[in-house]
């Protein structure tokens, strides 16, 4: 029997020493079991909040991010300068009400931006850990975030919330830890991979190890990157969040800065030319291994596995319903993460008499519509939040006590 991993990350030095926000280091006293059967600890945890915890810590609402996203929600990206990738949806006023509610926001376990990943320095070898990091799970990232919301003094999450693979975080946590969520907003996400999915996820992954900047993951310690291959993995994955009708309307076929076919492999068309910076941009602030494991986490995923194949008995925690909340939300144009897939996981908690509400959201903006301005999934997140506030009594905002 081969023995447990530990991963010990202590002395890990961050790979972006200069990112602002919040840091904190978790599982000092008790390393933190992982899936895998490994263990990792002390590690570090980046995060951000925003608004005010109120008196009896009631108001704290839990944003878990997707595949390429961080913890700067609704801020200005310290790499990029583009906006934080929810600046619609969270700050005064908003429909998550930085006065009202206190929002927390973690980079996930394996991720690149503070947090322990495959990019951070092993303390041991004095060399960045590349693969020699553990596989990590969507459970693992929850079970991280759970310690956070513990150091921070929080018995039970007002609500979580989170779309595509932050929406798999949400019912991960609602699941293992129902006493301690009010309500969970699962957007555009599965309770288990598609088969689909996982294709596409390969093919990424493929582009990244073919790369031969890559180095059987081991490119920090020779001072490169395989941009290249992460490149072209994010130009298949960002194919896959838009609907055709979307890309049709950006685009069409027309050309790029000319007003002939250029008969050569440069690109003519605009959507060439849009991919091809969307790969280049993304380099910047990703790493590529930890896309691989990030997008391994996602594969893994399948919340009926873990109760013996039958998903409503992951909201049925000692043989009762789950008192957790839940509002469910898919978009008509998402091929990604149909509505089939919503349904499924609300036919699950139907079958627990579980509280629950869905909504499928009328967009042709594809997989990505749950990042964009869709008017009508604004109004129904700030109809269920403000509904759970009155419930509990959170009606009045917190500005004046700011």
């Amino acid at each position: 029997m081969v023995a447990p991993l530990h991963i010990h990350s202590s002395a890990a030095s961050s790979t972006r020493p200069n990112l602002p926000g919040r840091r904190v280091q978790l599982a000092a006293d008790r390393p933190m079991p992982l899936d895998s059967g490994a263990t990792i600890g002390p590690f570090t945890l980046a995060y951000q909040t925003y608004g005010t915890l109120n008196a009896d810590r009631s108001n704290a609402i839990l944003v878990c991010h997707a595949l390429t996203g961080d913890q700067f929600v609704c801020e200005p990206h310290p790499v990029t300068g583009k906006p934080g990738w929810w600046s619609m949806l969270i700050g005064p006023g908003l429909p998550i009400d930085t006065d009202r509610y206190f929002i927390i926001c973690a980079n996930v376990l394996g991720g690149c931006m503070g947090t322990t990943g495959p990019a951070e320095t092993d303390p041991e070898t004095g060399r960045p850990f590349g693969l020699t990091f553990p596989v990590i799970t969507i459970g693992d990232m929850v079970r991280a975030q759970m310690l956070l919301v513990d150091h921070l003094g929080i018995d039970q999450l007002f609500c979580v919330i989170g779309g595509s693979m932050g929406g798999m975080q949400v019912l991960q946590l609602a699941s293992a830890y129902p006493d301690r969520v009010f309500a969970a907003l699962p957007i555009a996400t599965a309770a288990r991979h598609s088969a689909q999915n996982i294709a596409f996820h390969e093919v990424g992954r493929q582009a990244i190890m073919a790369d031969p900047d890559w180095h059987g993951g081991d490119y920090a310690a020779r001072d490169i990157r395989p941009t290249r291959g992460l490149s072209v993995a994010r130009m298949a994955a960002h194919i896959t969040y838009l609907s055709e009708t979307a890309l049709h309307r950006k685009f069409g076929r027309n050309l790029q800065d000319r007003q002939r076919l250029g008969f050569s492999f440069d690109a003519d068309f605009q959507v060439e030319s849009y991919l091809r910076h969307q790969g280049m941009t993304f380099v910047d602030r990703f790493d590529a291994n930890s896309y691989l494991y990030i997008t391994r986490a996602m594969d893994y995923f399948d919340l009926a596995a873990e109760h013996g194949g039958v998903l409503a008995d992951a909201f049925r925690p000692g043989g009762k319903p789950t008192p957790v909340r839940f509002c469910l939300v898919s978009f008509t144009s998402d091929w990604l993460f149909p509505t089939a897939e919503s349904r499924a996981i609300v036919h699950g908690l139907n079958t627990v008499a579980a509280n629950v509400s869905f909504v499928e959201i009328a967009s042709d903006k594809g997989h990505d519509a749950f990042l964009l301005d869709e008017p009508e999934f604004h109004r129904v997140m700030r109809g269920f939040l403000e509904g759970l506030a009155e419930h509990r009594g959170l009606g009045q905002r917190l500005v004046a006590s700011r």
